[in-house]
């Protein structure tokens, strides 16, 4: 469904121009929620730990990070192979969408791969909606944080790909709607790789919290925990340059 004005007249192109703005706020609303959802993630992080906890909670929270940890390996692959692609095709929209034809299409070949390969990142059962009221301590927060990544690269790449569909192809109206709107989608994907390059510091900081090798034992390992943080650091997840562009620039 197109994102924006159409330049056609008639009942039914109006109804689908009406549609399409509806389209359009729904996914802005979505993605702003998914915005503030990262910034109260990083509030719990801030906050969660092992202070004031009984014995009970302690090993509750252990065996939830256990549990979100295995996950994240789980999930280490395929979002490897997102990060590559969206490495490839960050450069050229960080500041923007470029103006000539020529660049635009290349864009739109790197777009299209990313957008693809981030809609193959599973979302493993323990870092899912279903299992978030559920999990506690340090293991909710990097649940959380997996999950922004997932909303906020998905369908920012996505939308990001229909909005060049429509200045490739549409009216100079619907051309102009996609470039003003743009921006808040560009901007969703460098957020979603900075909430996933929180990860492993937090993963990191959760397990020393929470006792370390002395507490966990064989169920997660120093090592484990070692190559996950490294796998899901911002020296290897995290989007260069940083973000530039606006929405409505």
């Amino acid at each position: 469904m197109p994102i924006g004005p159409s330049a056609a007249s008639g009942p039914g192109r109006i109804r689908t121009r009406d549609a399409s703005r509806v389209a359009v706020r729904g996914a802005g609303r979505r993605l702003v929620g998914l915005l503030v959802a990262s910034v109260v993630v990083a509030w719990v992080l801030a906050g969660c730990g092992s202070a004031g906890s009984t014995p009970a909670e302690l090993r509750l929270q252990r065996e939830d990070l256990v549990a979100v940890s295995r996950a994240l390996a789980t999930a280490e692959r395929p979002v490897a192979v997102e990060v590559a692609a969206a490495k490839r095709a960050w450069p050229p929209i960080a500041n923007g969408l470029p103006s000539g034809a020529e660049a635009l299409a290349s864009t739109r070949v790197s777009v299209a791969a990313a957008a693809t390969s981030a809609a193959r990142v599973p979302t493993p059962p323990a870092l899912g909606e279903a299992q978030a009221d559920s999990l506690t301590g340090p293991g909710a927060a990097l649940a959380g944080l997996f999950r922004n990544y997932i909303g906020l690269s998905t369908r920012g790449w996505t939308l990001t790909g229909a909005a060049i569909d429509q200045i490739e192809h549409d009216s100079p109206a619907v051309a102009r709607f996609a470039r003003e709107n743009v921006g808040l989608y560009i901007e969703s994907i460098y957020d979603g790789h900075f909430d996933l390059a929180q990860i492993g510091k937090h993963l990191t900081d959760g397990y020393r919290r929470l006792g370390g090798p002395s507490a966990f034992g064989r169920a997660l390992t120093q090592d484990e925990v070692e190559a996950l943080a490294d796998a899901y650091s911002e020296a290897n997840v995290r989007l260069h340059p940083h973000v530039g562009v606006r929405l409505g620039s």
